[in-house]
């Protein structure tokens, strides 16, 4: 098994992925000025990519070790691939949903594929969480570049200009350089079979057992309530910053990557300050933070005037320290997955990453089709302040969680693991 190989694969994988996922928030910025589309019917990009994630996660999550993590790998790229293809070729909406919708089957491949194959690729608790939180901070080091990549092909001075299109030859090129990378690895898969796994029914009944444990249920739920959040901030952040702080089209988007890069910063932070803060501290500090945060800068944002020359040097405040609430947001994922995982056999993993993967899409739906409501019917300002309610649930859900990893005796060795990140 080429070990090194490997993990550069799952991470340049997951990068890519982050660029297509995340490029939602832009995708629905350009298609409301370039296709003449409204909010809520914009806000839909949202529900093809994650629902799609959802059901082709029912679907195959449970039985693809079947396939084998690295070829499903492989087929994602293609897919993908050919669809960021078809973009330029026919610009349109519908084209623009399709493309979405070949994200979700393609994520949740990979998802479940890149998730499944870190417990392959390491051999204890500690392991696992470092190699998670490592992946998860690239994702989100690829969400920041998605950002600039988009912004530098949308014309400043024309933003309904077709040619930000041209932006998807270059991600069909990316596809392919790792579609390639993965074609020349290899990994020894042979720990993700048990009889059970080997067949559609008994893969299954495993994913279908895992909801006999308390700790799946209130995992899911705290899951789904931090995606909730995160798509609310993370999808409608660049046009907030267009329509409420009144920042040019491109600026909006490069603003908005910010968060990304907040978000990255604190997942890299997270594994240190976890070697003296317990992770449910942590986690319930970071949850009231944010609500501290958002009760303090959304006031700043109001009644912003537009100005002709407006740039990072003049740009309103409220700008730089929405972005932050992301080094708060970071830890909260990463955490709680390895939490879950590292308590279950490897086996289960893919079941287990098939959940996870149709409850974050799930929320991600959710936050992102709320928040386009209450942004159209009132304004950003009240979209962003209705993210307290779920902050609130998670808070709950949180103590809940950490109650059930208490009942099974996993709190210790987890945390453990986790600080060594």
């Amino acid at each position: 098994m080429n070990r090194f190989r490997m993990i550069v694969a799952l991470a340049l994988i997951y990068m890519m992925f982050a660029i297509l996922l995340n490029s939602v928030g832009t995708v629905i910025l350009q298609a409301i000025v370039s296709f003449g589309v409204d909010k809520p019917q914009a806000s839909l990009l949202e529900l093809f990519k994650d629902l799609t994630i959802a059901l082709t996660s029912l679907l195959v999550a449970s039985f693809l070790p079947l396939l084998g993590y690295r070829r499903a790998m492989i087929l994602a790229l293609a897919i993908v691939g050919g669809a960021c293809m078809l973009m330029p070729l026919y610009p349109g909406f519908h084209t623009t949903e399709l493309l979405f919708t070949c994200i979700g089957v393609s994520f949740a491949l990979t998802k479940v594929a890149v998730y499944s194959s870190i417990g392959l690729l390491t051999s204890n608790k500690a392991e696992h969480g470092r190699l998670t939180n490592t992946i998860e901070g690239l994702f989100m080091v690829g969400v920041l570049a998605g950002g600039w990549i988009f912004s530098a092909f949308i014309d400043h001075a024309a933003p309904a200009n077709p040619s930000w299109l041209n932006v998807y030859w270059l991600l069909a090129g990316m596809c392919a350089l790792v579609i390639v990378l993965l074609a020349g690895s290899r990994m020894d898969e042979s720990a993700a079979h048990t009889e059970k796994t080997n067949s559609m029914r008994g893969s299954l009944l495993e994913m279908l057992q895992l909801f006999l444990r308390p700790l799946v249920y209130v995992f899911l739920i705290s899951a789904f309530l931090y995606v909730l959040i995160e798509q609310s901030f993370g999808t409608w952040l660049p046009t907030f910053n267009n329509e409420v702080l009144k920042l040019p089209n491109a600026m909006s988007v490069q603003v908005a990557s910010i968060l990304a890069g907040t978000t990255a910063i604190g997942r890299l932070l997270a594994g240190q300050v976890l070697r003296r803060v317990p992770w449910y501290v942590l986690l319930n500090i970071c949850v009231i933070g944010m609500g501290v945060l958002v009760l303090v800068t959304l006031p700043l944002a109001e009644n912003v005037v537009a100005r002709a020359n407006v740039g990072w040097f003049n740009a309103p405040v409220a700008a730089y320290l929405i972005p932050l609430i992301g080094l708060l947001m970071a830890p909260i994922y990463p955490v709680i997955n390895s939490v879950a995982l590292s308590s279950l056999p490897k086996p289960a993993h893919a079941a287990m990453t098939g959940l996870i993967v149709i409850f974050s899409a799930l929320g991600g739906t959710l936050g992102s089709r709320i928040t386009a409501i209450v942004f159209s019917r009132f304004d950003g300002i009240h979209a962003f302040y209705f993210s307290l309610i779920p902050m609130t649930l998670l808070l709950i859900s949180l103590f809940l969680f950490k109650r059930e990893t208490d009942r099974e005796g996993a709190l210790a060795p987890i945390s453990i693991g986790l600080a060594a990140k």
